[in-house]
């Protein structure tokens, strides 16, 4: 960004960030919607004040939610993690454009369910409370693993909330005026 933001500043954003990802998640949880955009805050973070902003806006969003709403939720702290340090450490490493925000978001489109499967499992038998749970059941009474019922529905939903999550960010920041844009955005135009 082109000023130095303050840390008082930097602990307000990621504390609203934390806000957004709750309230997002149980709107998502309470309408039964496949797409969970309970990360969008934790994306933010990550693209703009990296990886480790990013990892703790995402593993204290779920610490809040189990605190809030039951324990079951304090495993899928590492989905949230892994999503901020992957985001933070690719957006340190390459310009913020349109096509590198699609592969972002396809990437932990597949890192969320690969690390998130076996916890659903554990935690839930592989179901998740959605629509998606009638392909999860099917591809069971198909023969399928209990993994791959319930990792296929998750993929299918993760790749299209992450890369929904990862374009609204970019959006978003594309829309900030110039003097507010992370590092990321202004490191592409000056190399444009």
């Amino acid at each position: 960004m082109n000023r130095e933001i303050s840390s008082t500043t930097r602990l307000m954003m990621c504390g609203l960030a934390i806000a957004i990802n709750i309230v997002l998640g149980i709107v998502m949880a309470a309408i039964k919607f496949p797409v969970y955009l309970d990360t969008i805050g934790t994306i933010f973070i990550a693209v703009y004040f990296g990886p480790w902003y990013g990892a703790a806006v995402g593993g204290l969003t779920n610490f809040l939610t189990a605190l809030l709403y039951g324990m079951t939720d304090m495993p899928f702290m590492l989905v949230n993690i892994a999503i901020g340090l992957v985001i933070g450490f690719l957006f340190r490493k390459i310009k913020f454009t349109f096509l590198n925000v699609l592969i972002a978001g396809i990437i932990v489109g597949i890192v969320a369910p690969v690390i998130g499967t076996p916890i659903g499992i554990a935690v839930y038998g592989g179901l998740t409370g959605t629509v998606s749970d009638v392909a999860v059941i099917w591809l069971k009474q198909s023969g399928a693993s209990i993994f791959t019922a319930s990792f296929l529905p998750k993929l299918a939903n993760n790749l299209i909330d992450k890369i929904g999550s990862c374009f609204i960010i970019f959006l978003l920041v594309k829309a900030m005026p110039g003097t507010l844009k992370p590092e990321c955005w202004i490191r592409k135009r000056a190399e444009a």
